[in-house]
């Protein structure tokens, strides 16, 4: 199987060993994804503009290995507060419609504290 890695460039990767993403033949698994800014900037302050900002960075990933948010299967969405939940899944479904995946939510601690969500996403990419 072609198994191949997509990198975002981010000092975390290559500190802690991981890839924003793995295409594994016509899968793509995206690493758990934070709001991480450019230039490390703080993150929005508010669930809803974090999670925002996580999917747009899983859809850059989606779209290096080949697809896009509609080819996403399932997500995972790890809240520091269950309080968040609404501004969260009123994202997603912003970035989902039609798509719909499968989807999880937990409440977790998370590695940065300005961090409130962090997003996982599997996708499978269009093929023959």
């Amino acid at each position: 199987m072609d198994r191949r890695l997509v990198s975002s460039g981010s000092a975390w990767e290559a500190r802690g060993g991981y890839s924003r993403a793995v295409v594994a033949g016509r899968r793509v698994f995206v690493s758990g994804t934070a709001p991480i800014m450019p230039g490390d900037a703080d993150p929005p302050p508010d669930a809803y503009g974090q999670a925002r900002r996580c999917l747009e960075i899983v859809g850059e990933a989606l779209r290096e290995a080949g697809g896009g948010l509609e080819h996403v299967v399932r997500t995972r969405l790890l809240l520091t507060d269950a309080s968040d939940a609404a501004d969260v899944l009123r994202a997603h479904a912003e970035a989902f419609g039609e798509t719909r995946p499968a989807t999880t939510g937990v409440v977790v601690g998370l590695l940065d504290p300005r961090w409130l969500v962090e997003i996982e996403a599997d996708a499978i990419l269009p093929g023959p």
